[in-house]
């Protein structure tokens, strides 16, 4: 293959074979992982005692495990869209620079979470309980994830590295390896099973923090034997702040984007809980099930970004014109199904869960509500891939406020006041999602057209 990328398949193969190839692998890979949270729960809230404390204990870590898997992913994106745009210019040397760094900056993000989990784990939990339970287990669960947590950043540079080099299933091989390792280890370790010492939610924390360090070995040994167009020399890793200063051009609003979930649920969760307790249990669940199906989106945009970079390294209008199209075509399709999924399946999936009464209710609306956003989400976060891919930093990061803050939560707590002040349905409340997400999507196709106007398509020097 020679320095322009000619002979490559990120060149060389048709845009809508190509979304497929690439996209499918990360679809499975992140659906898998939206079905372990569902398993990893259901072995929590089944131990013999204080099943509910633990997955409480689990709940207010899960807000700072969610800023640590956003900064990790955030840096992954830029590094991505970096690589893959030198790759694209035939620029082997700046892609190796950028993997090198990113490298080093995993090494310091795990340094900074090592940090926060001998020091600042206790203090952060007692800002959320005064149950002395819940506050042992959740300490001991969040300082397991903190202090072991070189698998959730590196695996995170090395599975995209592997994308921007058109190596996906490689680095689908080993999320789902390193999920299947956690699902086999959390009632190991939870339980206290085949000889293994019975440690409840620590368990579960250090099923996660193994699993996550397989995956991880997994993409390293992958990254070495199959990215040919990255150099692997050492000297790549010595800090550059322009090659820095590049990844987080395009990293920092993903990591802010992605930030945004928790702060999100979290202002959900005190607007619903004015209205009922039950609402709060039917979000809840129902957040989990959205989550599955959304999966999918995020998968496919995984995809997205790195082929619309490539293609605008090259200095390709037609690729990139084809992964805008084939990419917001096959997130549609996908989304479709899961609508007419989410809507056929409402009543089962309450009796999966044993609900029963206005919690059953409420749950039920939800799917059948919120569901009706699953598209217009989808074309969302979809042009968020392209907006990174076209060094539109900014106009993804619009969006993920939009979507998650700006209409949102002031339209939830509109609807919360007038279930309270008047006798409409607190039902009402689910239309919040169809609003915003249509809302986004109408301001994400103004700033597409915008950002394509602004472009000033690359030429490769020398390409043929």
């Amino acid at each position: 293959m020679n320095q322009s990328g000619k002979n490559d398949r990120m060149a060389e193969t048709p845009v809508k074979k190509l979304m497929l190839i690439m996209g499918v692998p990360m679809i499975i890979s992140l659906m898998l992982q939206a079905l372990y949270n569902i398993v990893d729960s259901a072995f929590i809230s089944n131990m013999k005692e204080n099943g509910e404390l633990a997955l409480n204990a689990l709940t207010l870590a899960f807000p700072f495990q969610m800023l640590m898997i956003a900064i990790a992913i955030g840096t992954g994106i830029g590094t991505n869209v970096l690589v893959a745009k030198s790759l694209g210019q035939g620029d082997r040397e700046r892609a190796s620079q950028a993997a090198g760094n990113a490298q080093f900056l995993a090494l310091v993000i795990y340094i900074v979470f090592l940090l926060f989990g001998i020091f600042g784990v206790r203090f952060y939990i007692s800002t959320q309980t005064s149950n002395p339970v819940v506050y042992d287990m959740a300490v001991r669960y969040l300082t397991v994830c903190c202090v072991v947590s070189p698998g959730i950043t590196f695996f995170a540079i090395y599975e995209k590295l592997l994308q921007s080099d058109g190596h996906p299933i490689c680095s689908t091989i080993a999320q789902i390896t390193g999920a299947v390792t956690n699902i086999i280890l959390d009632p190991i370790m939870i339980y206290g099973w085949l000889g293994c010492p019975a440690m409840g939610a620590a368990g579960a924390a250090y099923a996660t923090v193994i699993g996550q360090c397989v995956s991880w070995l997994l993409a390293f040994i992958f990254h070495l034997k199959f990215n040919k167009n990255i150099s692997k020399k050492i000297s790549y890793c010595k800090p550059s702040a322009r090659v820095i200063k590049d990844i987080y051009s395009i990293g920092l609003p993903a990591i802010i984007a992605q930030a945004l979930m928790s702060v999100m649920t979290y202002g959900l969760n005190i607007i619903l809980v004015s209205v009922s307790e039950a609402m709060v249990t039917a979000y809840g669940l129902f957040y989990k099930i959205q989550q599955f199906i959304l999966f999918a989106a995020f998968g496919l945009r995984d995809a997205i970004t790195p082929i619309v970079s490539f293609a605008y390294g090259m200095g390709n209008k037609k690729r990139i014109d084809g992964g805008i199209k084939y990419g917001l075509l096959y997130t549609v399709i996908i989304l479709l199904a899961g609508t007419a999924l989410t809507e056929a399946l409402a009543l089962p999936f309450s009796s999966v869960f044993s609900l029963s009464g206005e919690t059953q209710s409420l749950f039920v609306s939800a799917m059948r509500i919120i569901s009706v956003s699953f598209i217009f989400a989808g074309i969302n976060i979809a042009l968020q891939g392209v907006f990174q891919a076209l060094n539109g930093g900014i106009e993804s990061l619009i969006v993920s406020v939009c979507r998650q803050l700006v209409f949102v939560l002031p339209i939830a707590w509109g609807f919360a006041v007038i279930t309270q002040k008047t006798a409409a349905s607190s039902r009402i409340i689910w239309l919040t999602f169809p609003i915003a997400e249509i809302a986004t999507a109408l301001i994400a196709c103004f700033l597409l057209k915008k950002i394509r106007k602004k472009i000033n398509t690359p030429k490769i020097a020398g390409r043929q």
